[in-house]
């Protein structure tokens, strides 16, 4: 396998962290140069105190000056003074005055401030014709970079959590995008759509997801295929299975007809055994093909709106009619609604349950059929209770799969074959319902339908 997306993954980290430290360096540097300056208004109000200072010494009035100043201070919370140039000539020889200049007593106002001093620096303001300066303590109000540290942090911190969240939500697209394409195929697929594919779109990347694109589609054909071949096969199977069952039904009423005009009828024993073999496996094809369909196709049908309790009548209608010496209870409402349901699979699901409780039934025994109402989960409860043998518990979510029988409790039937549990599970499947099974106290099963109301 080529490892072209683990390449591009460093490279992007390499590169976006390189870029992501020089950036904030140079953006430290410029901010703190920036926020190290003077702001402008106040780099104009000092030389305006640089000039009212000189105004006065100039004029030598030393005593308004000295008032002056002492104004000043009070007002700026500060220290000032006027302090005159003098250079005495200790040893050597005399120098052009022009070396003489250019000697700093304070910090011009050109000049950056540092930002990490406590203490405030003193600002020399230089008369025009030189031989004095006026000194000032820089007032708070004027220092620089006040929120320096609060830029420092988001500098520092923040930017760089910003910066590299840009840059980890950058990666999740890209690895997400295949992703995306990857979980809409497959969801396609589960719904049926066999011919989806998603190599055209992933191809171009050329790096795992590519690979990836390649496998899935091979499987999807192969799995296609082999659904669309089973899905023939069983229309076929539908079709070749009821065909002879219906030339032994026609054949077995022929012979029954036959039996009735002989002179010396022989035993029936025979032919209704037969007759009853011939109705169980036509049973058993109907439910696996259409246990068959429900698992292949997943249909959704919820598309009527039928009263649950009109529904149990009939159902336990025929039950009766067909169990004899067997009791079904019921406890139903006035009334019972479903929206977007389907009377087809709510009613075949129902009455698979209803003939399995009155099948495990004993003679004279009976069977109750509870129906209320959860208005918290807007689901519809109905209970099929019957004091069977019971279910083992670990096999109370086992006896939901096709085929399952339990031999020494529950299939004491020849004519059962152990699907219409599994087909009334995928039936209330199709309306969104579930059912499950409890075992009672005292003996028995109990089998709880959950339907929405709508």
């Amino acid at each position: 396998m080529s490892r072209k997306l683990f390449w591009k993954l460093c490279l992007l980290f390499a590169a976006g962290i390189v870029a992501l430290f020089y950036c904030i360096h140079q953006l430290a540097i410029d901010t703190e140069e920036g926020m190290s300056l003077l702001a402008e208004a106040h780099r104009q109000e000092l030389l305006q105190w640089g000039r009212q200072a000189e105004t006065f010494y100039r004029a030598s009035e030393f005593d308004q000056l000295k008032t002056w100043l002492q104004a000043l201070q009070i007002h700026e919370q500060s220290e000032a003074a006027v302090v005159e140039h003098k250079i005495r000539l200790v040893q050597g020889r005399q120098l052009d005055p022009d070396r003489y200049t250019g000697f700093n007593l304070g910090r011009s106002i050109d000049w950056k401030i540092h930002l990490y001093f406590d203490r405030n620096p003193v600002m020399e303001l230089p008369f025009q014709g030189g031989g004095a300066s006026l000194l000032i303590v820089l007032p708070d109000r004027m220092r620089p970079g006040r929120h320096w540290q609060t830029t420092r942090i988001f500098l520092l911190i923040i930017l760089p959590m910003l910066m590299l969240a840009v840059l980890a939500i950058r990666l999740y697209c890209y690895i997400m995008q295949p992703l995306r394409q990857l979980q809409q195929a497959t969801r396609a697929f589960a719904r049926g759509d066999y011919s989806v594919r998603i190599s055209p779109e992933l191809s171009r990347r050329k790096d795992e997801f590519s690979e990836l694109s390649k496998t899935f589609d091979q499987m999807a054909e192969r799995i296609g295929k082999q659904l669309v071949a089973q899905r023939q096969l069983i229309a076929d199977l539908s079709h070749e299975l009821r065909t002879p069952l219906t030339r032994l039904d026609i054949a077995l009423e022929f012979v029954k007809k036959e039996n009735e005009r002989a002179l010396q009828p022989c035993d029936t024993t025979i032919i209704l055994r037969v007759e009853r073999e011939s109705k169980n496996i036509r049973r058993l094809v109907d439910d696996a093909l259409s246990l068959a369909w429900l698992e292949n196709e997943n249909p959704v049908s919820r598309d009527e709106q039928i009263d649950l309790v009109d529904l149990c009548d009939v159902i336990v209608e025929d039950a009766r009619f067909e169990f004899t010496g067997k009791q079904v209870l019921c406890r139903l409402p006035a009334n019972a609604p479903l929206k977007n349901s389907n009377h087809r699979a709510v009613g075949q699901a129902l009455e698979n349950i209803l003939r399995n409780a009155l099948r495990y039934t004993a003679k004279g025994g009976s069977v109750e059929l509870d129906l209320s109402l959860n208005k918290q989960q807007a689901v519809y409860i109905l209970k099929v209770k019957d004091r069977g043998p019971g279910v083992d518990a670990a096999l109370l979510e086992t006896i939901f799969q096709p085929f399952f029988r339990i031999d020494k409790s529950r299939s004491s039937q020849n004519d059962s074959f152990g699907l219409g549990l599994a087909l009334a599970r995928r039936q209330l499947a199709v309306v969104g319902a579930s059912v499950y099974a409890e075992n009672r106290d005292g003996g028995g099963l109990s089998m709880t339908l959950v339907l929405p109301v709508s």
